[in-house]
Order: C-alpha cells, then sequence, then structure tokens
C-alpha cells in the first residue's frame, strides 16, 4: 500500500491516555523550552522560548484535512510531536481551524513553560483536553529534570498552571513523570501534592521511563513504589499504563507511515501495529527491512526493544 508522505501529521500512534492519537507536529525536530533528561527523542537541539510560526499554518491543516478524509479512525487529534507545541506563535488559528475541521476531541500536550503568559492561554482555550506537566516541587529538582531555557523558572511554571487552572473551561490532567533516585522520595513528592492541591489539580497522571531517556542514568520507578506515590497524591491519581490497544480490523500499511511514526516516538513492533492498524506480522517485515537498510535502530528499554530512526535523520530531514 503506498500513502501520500506528511511533513506534520503523524500516527495514529497508541497512546495510554489518549487511544488512537493523531498527532500533529508544530516545531522541528527537538526544538524545545526544556531539554528534559527523560525526553524520548534525546536532546534538544534548538533551546528557546521563542514564539515563531515554525511549521506553516496553511500546510499543517491541509495535510490533517487529506489525513481525516482518507477515512482514518482516532480517538484525538494531539498537539504534540517533536519540541513544544505552544511555541508556534499561530497556535490559535490552528487550534480554531481544527475545531471547525472535525468533531474529534483535540488535546494539547504541553510542558507548561509558556502558560503563564496570557496570550499563549487564550490561544488554548477551545482545547478539549490539555495535559501540562510539573515533575519537581522545588526549583532545584525543576532545573535537575527539566534543564529550561534561563527565562524559565519554578515558579513561573507555578504560576502559568495557576492561572490555566482558573480560565481553562475544558478537562485538565496534570501529567507527573517520576525518575527513580531524583523526585521519587516521600519528600518531593509531598512538596508536588501540596502543589497540586494547592492549585486544585482534579486529575493527576503518574508516568516514569519505559522508553529509552534522553540521559542513560534515568531510571524508572517500579509499580509498587508508583503505587504508594499515586496513595499520597490522592484520589483520581492514576498510573499511566502500558497501552493496551489492539490492531482490530487490521489493514495494510506503508513504509513511509512507519517511518513517519518513529521519528516522532520510539515504538515496539506491538505499538507500531496497534497505532496503524497493521497486521504485526506486516510490522515486524517492513521495520525488519528498515533495520537492514540502516533507516531504523533498535534500542534495549527493560525487557522490550523499541524502534527509532536515528535522531541526525529527523532533525536534518526537518530543518531541510
Amino acid at each position: 500500500m503506498t500513502s501520500k508522505r506528511h511533513r506534520y501529521i503523524y500516527g495514529p500512534v497508541p497512546s495510554r491516555r489518549l487511544g488512537r492519537s493523531l498527532g500533529v507536529d508544530l516545531v522541528p525536530f527537538k526544538t524545545c523550552s526544556f531539554d528534559c533528561v527523560y525526553c524520548q527523542l534525546g536532546k534538544t537541539t534548538i533551546k528557546t522560548v521563542e514564539r515563531k510560526v515554525y511549521a506553516p499554518t496553511e500546510e499543517v491543516l491541509a495535510e490533517l484535512s487529506d489525513k481525516l478524509t482518507s477515512g482514518l479512525e482516532c480517538d484525538y487529534i494531539t498537539l504534540s510531536g517533536s519540541g513544544e507545541p505552544t511555541l508556534h506563535s499561530e497556535l490559535g488559528k490552528i487550534v480554531s481551524s481544527i475545531k471547525q475541521m472535525t468533531d474529534i476531541p483535540l488535546a494539547l500536550l504541553t510542558n507548561g513553560s509558556l502558560l503563564s503568559r496570557k496570550d499563549v492561554r487564550s490561544e488554548i482555550m477551545a482545547v478539549d483536553l490539555l495535559v501540562p506537566s510539573l515533575d519537581a516541587g522545588d526549583e532545584q529538582t525543576f532545573q535537575q529534570i527539566n534543564r529550561p531555557c534561563p527565562e524559565i523558572t519554578f515558579q513561573s511554571i507555578i504560576d502559568g498552571l495557576k492561572a490555566v487552572k482558573q480560565e481553562f473551561p475544558g478537562q485538565i490532567r496534570l501529567e507527573v513523570f517520576l525518575i527513580a533516585g531524583i523526585n521519587d522520595s516521600d519528600g518531593q513528592v509531598r512538596k508536588i501534592k501540596a502543589i497540586i492541591d494547592e492549585i486544585g489539580f482534579e486529575h493527576v497522571d503518574l508516568n516514569t521511563a519505559t522508553r529509552p531517556p534522553s540521559e542513560r542514568w534515568v531510571q524508572p520507578v517500579g509499580p509498587e513504589r508508583l503505587e504508594q506515590i499515586a496513595k499520597i497524591i490522592g484520589p483520581n491519581t492514576e498510573i499511566v499504563a502500558a497501552t493496551t490497544i489492539t490492531a482490530e480490523r487490521a489493514g495494510s500499511v506503508s513504509r513511509d507511515d512507519i517511518l513517519e511514526m518513529l521519528r516522532r516516538r520510539p515504538c515496539t513492533i506491538d505499538d507500531v501495529s496497534a497505532g496503524l492498524k497493521c497486521h504485526r506480522w506486516e510490522a515486524a517485515k517492513i521495520m525488519g527491512e528498515l533495520l537492514d537498510e540502516g533507516l531504523i535502530i533498535t534500542v534495549r528499554r527493560g525487557d522490550k526493544d523499541y524502534y527509532q530512526t536515528m535522531h541526525e535523520q529527523s532533525t536534518s530531514r526537518k530543518e531541510s
């Protein structure tokens, strides 16, 4: 099967929270305001807080329209991808255009670094689901984990979360990413809980490193400790579990479909099969060919093999 190649739209990918998520990529590869030690895409290559039109808005919307009219099925359209989506200065236009285009719920995954800006908050009001991050309970831990641009402080993150909680009409799920030995101690967890309680977040997702991280020393928090932390934070705290999506009504898939998916995130064969709704054997066959051709590599994480493109390839492609 052949399919049209897209620069800014990828997937659907299997998401732990969003089911089958169709990704919309608004910034070049690893253009971000953070350089998180746990990022599955590797180190940030362009660290910035500058807002501008990184991806041509009309091209993004045209690609999305093309994808949606192809008969694709997904549970969410998700603004996320290769970096921090709120850096795109026409985010508001993109959000409003997508809402006019389809009834599929729209999600925004953000590190929260720009939520202290009123213009950014005003542009995301029509999003159905907002998923901001809070990975630390103090400035020192924030700097250690998220490694932000100098302009961003821990207090500015808290201020942004407070403001968006007061103003945003849709659903908010706060994500807390936990790293063993860094922010999983009782002291750090209680600091995070105090912030959550003060702001009044109703839903909290606990995440940890399951895919290969940017820094090799990053270790996941074990299941028992995650359960303990969930109890400390309180009700409506969910441990983000591995996806259970299956490839029902499986069809064919193209090499480009798989490459586009792997450029944005490391995936197992089962991830690819579930996200793109193809037979597992077909995904395995194509990924084997891509391995032989040197277009992708494997990284072992725990008891799973993750496949990804070389970051240098992704960067050069995005900047070309």
